[in-house]
């Protein structure tokens, strides 16, 4: 059994239930938080924390939960009423800066949480531009991880490893896509990641030996 939030077109009039809730509130920040990214982001997150349930609708919303510590995995986090579990991560992107590389979440969280079917990784991202002391909602996407497409994914080198957004200007999006055939590709992208990583690795011994060397012969 599929998640039915996420493999009909409910989870579109999720996203623009988001879009239109957001966009309909007041002026919620301050002139020094408009200037910042990260505040602007953590208001949005902030007043959809306290939201979201109502948004989703007791359809998809059994149970939910948006307090988490700032390293947890999830933002918000919610069970329907199939017994589907789903932590959320909020993403922000200001339209107008022209380079966004957020972390999503590490490659060994996400694989370990990936062991139930019944559990969905979720991104929501919101994009958005500053008018006066508001932040427009131009688009929204609430999917799941493996509905993004590995051509604009990638991997950083943080611990195990840290599954990014290359560019949150170009985010594709294929809807309905197989978790199998995701995950298959997941293990691929890794099996060519850590190889390359090795040789990182060994090219900097190599550096610090050659340090070492150089400094055994200097006098004290």
């Amino acid at each position: 059994m599929k998640s039915q939030l996420f493999h009909t077109d409910q989870y579109e009039t999720v996203q623009d239930g988001i879009k239109e809730f957001l966009n309909q509130q007041e002026e919620f920040l301050s002139g020094n938080t408009v200037r910042s990214t990260r505040a602007v982001g953590d208001a949005m997150q902030d007043i959809l924390s306290e939201n979201f349930q109502s948004i989703l609708g007791k359809n998809w919303c059994a149970k939910y939960s948006s307090q988490f510590a700032r390293r947890a995995m999830a933002d918000l986090a919610f069970e329907d009423k199939d017994g589907f579990y789903y932590v959320v991560d909020v993403k922000t992107h200001r339209l107008s800066t022209k380079f966004n590389m957020p972390n999503l979440t590490s490659v060994e969280r996400l694989a370990r949480f990936y062991e139930d079917d019944k559990n969905y990784f979720v991104v929501l991202m919101l994009a958005y531009d500053i008018e006066g002391l508001r932040a427009v909602i131009e688009h929204v996407r609430f999917v799941p991880i493996e509905f993004l497409g590995w051509d604009c994914l990638t991997i950083g080198a943080l611990g195990w490893g840290q599954i990014q957004i290359a560019n949150s200007n170009i985010i594709t999006v294929s809807p309905g896509y197989s978790r199998k055939k995701w995950m298959i590709e997941f293990c691929d992208t890794m099996l060519e990641f850590y190889p390359k990583e090795i040789a990182k690795i060994d090219s900097r011994i190599e550096r610090f030996k050659k340090i070492r060397e150089e400094c055994e012969k200097r006098s004290d």
